[in-house]
Protein backbone atom coordinates (compact mmCIF):
# COMPACT_ATOMS: atom_id res chain seq x y z
CA UNK A 1 0.00 0.00 0.00
CA UNK A 2 1.36 3.23 -0.93
CA UNK A 3 1.08 6.02 1.60
CA UNK A 4 2.08 9.33 2.06
CA UNK A 5 2.30 11.02 5.82
CA UNK A 6 1.37 14.88 5.10
CA UNK A 7 2.00 16.54 8.51
CA UNK A 8 2.39 20.20 10.27
CA UNK A 9 4.46 21.05 13.55
CA UNK A 10 5.64 23.82 15.08
CA UNK A 11 8.72 22.54 17.41
CA UNK A 12 9.06 18.99 15.19
CA UNK A 13 6.90 16.42 17.60
CA UNK A 14 4.58 15.89 14.64
CA UNK A 15 7.78 15.52 12.30
CA UNK A 16 8.68 12.92 14.77
CA UNK A 17 5.34 10.80 15.02
CA UNK A 18 5.25 10.90 10.88
CA UNK A 19 8.81 9.48 10.94
CA UNK A 20 7.27 6.73 13.50
CA UNK A 21 4.65 5.80 11.76
CA UNK A 22 6.63 6.05 8.45
CA UNK A 23 9.25 3.17 10.05
CA UNK A 24 6.33 0.75 10.18
CA UNK A 25 4.74 0.88 6.97
CA UNK A 26 5.69 0.01 3.52
CA UNK A 27 6.84 2.49 0.40
CA UNK A 28 5.85 5.91 3.21
CA UNK A 29 6.71 9.04 1.74
CA UNK A 30 6.78 11.93 4.32
CA UNK A 31 5.84 15.47 3.56
CA UNK A 32 6.07 18.84 5.59
CA UNK A 33 2.67 20.71 4.87
CA UNK A 34 4.90 24.21 5.57
CA UNK A 35 7.28 22.97 2.23
CA UNK A 36 5.58 23.80 -1.04
CA UNK A 37 4.30 22.27 -3.14
CA UNK A 38 2.71 19.93 -1.69
CA UNK A 39 2.52 16.51 -3.60
CA UNK A 40 -1.10 15.29 -4.90
CA UNK A 41 -2.18 12.28 -3.18
CA UNK A 42 -3.63 10.56 -6.77
CA UNK A 43 -0.69 8.12 -6.18
CA UNK A 44 -1.48 6.44 -2.80
CA UNK A 45 -3.59 4.61 -1.61
CA UNK A 46 -3.33 5.34 1.80
CA UNK A 47 -2.68 9.08 3.42
CA UNK A 48 -2.17 10.20 6.86
CA UNK A 49 -2.53 13.82 8.33
CA UNK A 50 -0.82 14.69 11.28
CA UNK A 51 -0.72 18.42 13.05
CA UNK A 52 0.30 19.70 16.41
CA UNK A 53 -2.15 21.44 18.16
CA UNK A 54 -1.47 25.02 20.11
CA UNK A 55 -4.09 26.43 22.68
CA UNK A 56 -7.34 24.16 21.34
CA UNK A 57 -5.79 24.81 17.38
CA UNK A 58 -4.53 22.95 15.02
CA UNK A 59 -1.79 24.20 13.12
CA UNK A 60 -3.02 26.75 9.77
CA UNK A 61 -1.58 24.96 7.39
CA UNK A 62 -3.06 21.68 8.16
CA UNK A 63 -6.74 23.11 8.72
CA UNK A 64 -6.15 24.53 5.38
CA UNK A 65 -5.02 21.26 4.05
CA UNK A 66 -7.81 19.52 5.15
CA UNK A 67 -10.98 21.64 4.55
CA UNK A 68 -9.17 22.34 0.91
CA UNK A 69 -9.23 18.77 0.48
CA UNK A 70 -11.80 17.32 1.89
CA UNK A 71 -13.35 15.53 -1.11
CA UNK A 72 -9.80 13.80 -2.02
CA UNK A 73 -9.01 12.54 1.02
CA UNK A 74 -12.76 11.55 2.11
CA UNK A 75 -12.49 8.64 -1.01
CA UNK A 76 -8.76 7.54 0.35
CA UNK A 77 -7.90 4.86 3.11
CA UNK A 78 -7.46 8.00 5.59
CA UNK A 79 -5.40 8.18 8.96
CA UNK A 80 -5.15 11.43 11.19
CA UNK A 81 -3.70 12.28 13.97
CA UNK A 82 -2.63 15.00 16.63
CA UNK A 83 0.59 15.29 18.40
CA UNK A 84 -0.08 17.07 21.43
CA UNK A 85 0.56 16.60 25.32
CA UNK A 86 -2.35 15.73 26.71
CA UNK A 87 -4.50 12.96 25.83
CA UNK A 88 -7.51 13.62 28.00
CA UNK A 89 -10.93 14.12 25.84
CA UNK A 90 -9.34 12.55 22.97
CA UNK A 91 -12.13 12.25 21.14
CA UNK A 92 -13.77 15.56 22.14
CA UNK A 93 -10.57 17.57 20.81
CA UNK A 94 -10.32 15.25 17.45
CA UNK A 95 -13.95 16.74 17.40
CA UNK A 96 -13.14 20.14 18.14
CA UNK A 97 -10.35 20.13 15.93
CA UNK A 98 -10.75 18.14 12.46
CA UNK A 99 -13.13 18.55 10.06
CA UNK A 100 -16.29 15.97 10.71
CA UNK A 101 -16.31 14.64 7.47
CA UNK A 102 -13.05 13.52 7.57
CA UNK A 103 -13.19 12.34 10.99
CA UNK A 104 -16.58 10.18 9.49
CA UNK A 105 -14.29 8.84 6.68
CA UNK A 106 -11.10 7.95 8.96
CA UNK A 107 -9.85 4.55 9.01
CA UNK A 108 -8.14 5.80 12.60
CA UNK A 109 -7.76 9.51 14.28
CA UNK A 110 -5.82 9.34 17.18
CA UNK A 111 -4.10 11.50 19.38
CA UNK A 112 -0.45 10.15 19.54
CA UNK A 113 1.07 12.44 22.38
CA UNK A 114 3.81 15.28 22.18
CA UNK A 115 7.30 16.66 23.07
CA UNK A 116 7.90 20.26 25.34
CA UNK A 117 11.15 20.89 24.81
CA UNK A 118 12.23 23.84 26.66
CA UNK A 119 15.13 25.08 24.19
CA UNK A 120 12.78 24.96 20.92
CA UNK A 121 10.25 26.86 22.63
CA UNK A 122 9.62 30.27 23.41
CA UNK A 123 9.23 32.33 26.53
CA UNK A 124 5.23 32.29 26.13
CA UNK A 125 5.36 28.22 25.69
CA UNK A 126 7.71 27.77 28.75
CA UNK A 127 5.35 30.24 30.87
CA UNK A 128 2.11 28.35 29.82
CA UNK A 129 3.91 24.88 30.46
CA UNK A 130 4.80 25.83 33.30
CA UNK A 131 1.26 27.07 34.56
CA UNK A 132 -0.71 24.28 33.57
CA UNK A 133 1.73 20.95 34.10
CA UNK A 134 4.02 22.63 36.73
CA UNK A 135 6.48 21.55 34.57
CA UNK A 136 9.44 23.02 32.90
CA UNK A 137 12.06 20.74 31.38
CA UNK A 138 11.80 18.03 28.46
CA UNK A 139 8.84 16.34 28.39
CA UNK A 140 7.88 13.61 25.33
CA UNK A 141 4.55 11.98 26.01
CA UNK A 142 5.32 9.81 22.07
CA UNK A 143 4.04 6.05 23.20
CA UNK A 144 5.32 3.94 20.59
CA UNK A 145 2.09 1.31 21.38
CA UNK A 146 0.01 4.03 20.43
CA UNK A 147 2.12 4.30 17.27
CA UNK A 148 1.20 1.06 16.15
CA UNK A 149 -2.03 0.64 17.37
CA UNK A 150 -2.70 3.87 14.39
CA UNK A 151 -0.73 1.90 11.50
CA UNK A 152 -2.54 -1.07 12.67
CA UNK A 153 -5.80 0.28 11.83
CA UNK A 154 -4.96 1.90 8.50
CA UNK A 155 -4.05 -2.26 6.89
Amino acid sequence: MKTIILYATKHGAAAEIAQRIAKLMDEAVIHDLKQAPVPSTDDYDCVIVGTSIYAGSILKEAKSYLIDNIEALSIKKLGLFISGMSTENEEEVLKASLPNELLKSAAVANILGGIFDPEKAGFFSRLIMRIVTKQSGYVNTIKDEKIVQFVAGLQ
